[in-house]
C-alpha cells in the first residue's frame, strides 16, 4: 500500500502532491493553495476527491445527517433586483404575496405535525415590512409551535429590516432571539467579492456588512450556516477569497454549524438570459467545491451539506463521496430555486433521504438545526 501511494502521489503535479499530503498530516491549507486544488484536472482531481472523503470519513465517519423541515418564504416581494434571481415580484405583481405572521405561523404548526424539528423562514425585501415584522413571524411560530426550531432571516434581511425599523443589527437580534429565533441562514453571502457582487446584487449588503452581521449574530449566541453561490460570472480566485473569509470568521467565532455550496440555478435569472453569466457550474467544478472545502475548513467547519434542490438528487449522492456528510433538509417546500428553474422538485420525503443515503454505503441519521442526532438508521 506505501508502494501504491507513493507511486500515485509521483504522477501527480508536485504541487497538488505536496498540498494534498499536507492535508493529509492535518496541516492548515492556504488560500493559495485551496486556489490550486481547484485548478486540478485528471489525476490531480481524483486525487483531490480521494483526500477529500478520506478526511471526511476521518473526522465525522460514515454517518450522513439530514434535517426534517420546511421551508417557508414568507413574501416574493423584493426590489433588490438581484441578477441571479427569478424568484422576486414586484407589488401589483398578479404572483405577488405576503403572508400574514399568523398563515406563517400555521404553515410551522403544520411542518410540525409531519414531524418537522425546524422551520426555514427567508423572504424578499418587501417595502412595507421591517425587523417588527420578523419579530411578529418569530412569535407566531413559536405561538403556534412551541419546540419547533426557528432558522430564518438572511443577514441582508436583518440589515434591511433593521434599517426601516430604526435599530441597529444588534438590537434586532437580540429582538429576535428572546422571541424565539434559534439559528439565521447564511445565505446572501454570494460571492464574498465586492467587485462581484456590484456585478450581480449591486443592491444588497458589502461583503464587510454580512461579516458584522453574522459576527454579531454569533456573539450573541445565534449560529449560523454558511454557504456560497457561484458559477455565475465568478471564478476559482473569487471562490478562494469567499472561503478564506469564511474560514476566518470560523476562528474567531466557531458560530457556523456547516458549510453549503449552492451551485447557480441559470435558466430563468436576468444574468443567464442577457448573457452575462456562464450557465452555471460544471459537474467538475461542483465537485471540487465540496472536496476543496472539506480539505480547506479542516477542524474549523466539520459539516459540508449538499444541496439536493441545486444538484439534484443523484449528484447530489455522488457528492458524498467528495467530501460532504450532510443531506440537507426535506424542506416540504421550495419556491427560489425552483423560480430559477431547478426541476428536482419541492419536498424530498425522509424515506428517499434515508434510501439515497444508504444506496451511496452510508449511514443515514437524522439531525437537529445544530447537529445533534435525533434518530440514526444504522
Amino acid at each position: 500500500m506505501e508502494t501504491f501511494k507513493e507511486e500515485f502521489f509521483k504522477a501527480l503535479d508536485p504541487i497538488v502532491a505536496k498540498i494534498l499530503d499536507k492535508a493529509l498530516d492535518g496541516k492548515e491549507v492556504s488560500r493559495g493553495e485551496a486556489l490550486e486544488l481547484f485548478k486540478t484536472k485528471n489525476l490531480d482531481f481524483q486525487a483531490l476527491i480521494l483526500v477529500a472523503d478520506w478526511l471526511r470519513r476521518k473526522k465525522v465517519g460514515d454517518i450522513v445527517t439530514y434535517v426534517c423541515n420546511r421551508n417557508i418564504n414568507f413574501t416574493n416581494v423584493c426590489y433588490n433586483d438581484c441578477g441571479f434571481c427569478a424568484f422576486s415580484k414586484k407589488i401589483g405583481d398578479p404572483e405577488a404575496y405576503l403572508l400574514k405572521p399568523e398563515e406563517v405561523g400555521l404553515k410551522a404548526k403544520e411542518a410540525w405535525l409531519m414531524g418537522a424539528t425546524e422551520v426555514c423562514v427567508q423572504g424578499g425585501l418587501h417595502p412595507k415590512i421591517d425587523a417588527y415584522y420578523y419579530e411578529e413571524i418569530v412569535k407566531s411560530i413559536k405561538a403556534y409551535t412551541p419546540k419547533i426550531h426557528i432558522h430564518g432571516f438572511s443577514p441582508m434581511e436583518i440589515v434591511y429590516g433593521s434599517r426601516k425599523a430604526g435599530l441597529t443589527v444588534k438590537e434586532t437580534l437580540k429582538m429576535l432571539k428572546e422571541a424565539g429565533l434559534g439559528s439565521i441562514p447564511g445565505t446572501s453571502a454570494e460571492i464574498l467579492v465586492d467587485e462581484v457582487r456590484r456585478e450581480i446584487c449591486p443592491k444588497k449588503i458589502t461583503c464587510k456588512e454580512w461579516v458584522e452581521t453574522v459576527k454579531t449574530a454569533h456573539r450573541l449566541g445565534i449560529p449560523s450556516t454558511s454557504t456560497i453561490m457561484y458559477g455565475h460570472i465568478d471564478k476559482p480566485e473569487d471562490w478562494a477569497v469567499h472561503l478564506s473569509m469564511l474560514k476566518e470568521i470560523q476562528r474567531e467565532t466557531h458560530g457556523f454549524t456547516e458549510f453549503v455550496p449552492l451551485t447557480f440555478v441559470h435558466w430563468n435569472t436576468p444574468i443567464y438570459l442577457e448573457g452575462k453569466s456562464k450557465p452555471g457550474a460544471t459537474g467538475f467544478e461542483d465537485l471540487k467545491m465540496y472536496a476543496v472545502s472539506r480539505i480547506f475548513f479542516n477542524g474549523l467547519i466539520d459539516n459540508i451539506q449538499v444541496s439536493w434542490v441545486k444538484l439534484g438528487v443523484k449528484f447530489a449522492q455522488v457528492a458524498l463521496n467528495a467530501g460532504a456528510n450532510d443531506f440537507g433538509g426535506t424542506l416540504m417546500e421550495e419556491n427560489i430555486s425552483r423560480a430559477a428553474g431547478a426541476t428536482t422538485g419541492q419536498n424530498l420525503p425522509v424515506e428517499e433521504i434515508v434510501r439515497v443515503i444508504k444506496d451511496a454505503g452510508r449511514i443515514p441519521a437524522e439531525r437537529t438545526t445544530t447537529y445533534q442526532i435525533i434518530k440514526a438508521y444504522g
